[in-house]
């Protein structure tokens, strides 16, 4: 039974069901719910957006002008979806805070996990392999590894003869 379950989410189409998991177990175990956005450098349209105070070294005024207003519409993005996830957890009943930060998902990740004191995170994967897993590095392979709690890692990949119809 779990008391409290940290959902890792992010700006892709495939948190709905990471989501949807961590509400059922939440619901089931009358357990809180810590819905959690990690602002970081290799996410969506944000892929190249420099984390935090860090901007190119040769930018002027306005490039870093840029960076700042692309930087707070990040930001922005990430609270309004998690508010989104809680007030769609609290009309079910559960209870449910959101957090956001910038850094390294899974550093991060792991950190809230021991900080929060949750007994299970959700999260889902990007389905990084090979190559692009040892260059990127896959969160979801981290917090397995280093979490102090249980993890469960929801599989949004379609099987290959699905994705080849």
């Amino acid at each position: 039974m779990y008391a409290r379950i940290l959902a890792a989410l992010d700006s892709s189409t495939k948190n709905e069901a990471v989501f949807l998991k961590a509400l059922e177990l939440a619901q089931g175990d009358r357990a809180a719910l810590l819905l959690v956005h990690i602002l970081s450098g290799d996410e969506g349209i944000w892929a190249n957006l420099p984390v935090a105070d860090t901007y190119p070294l040769a930018a002027d005024g306005t490039v870093y002008e840029y960076f700042q207003r692309q930087w707070q519409q990040y930001q922005k993005f990430g609270l309004d979806m998690l508010q989104g996830f809680a007030e769609r957890a609290t009309g079910q009943g559960v209870h449910a805070e959101v957090r956001q930060q910038a850094g390294n998902p899974g550093r991060c990740l792991c950190e809230l996990a021991s900080s929060w004191q949750a007994d299970l995170v959700v999260m889902g994967r990007r389905g990084h392999s090979g190559l692009s897993e040892l260059l990127l590095g896959s969160a979801s392979n981290y917090v397995l590894h280093h979490a102090p709690c249980s993890v469960l890692v929801v599989s949004t990949l379609q099987p290959a003869a699905a994705q080849s119809t």
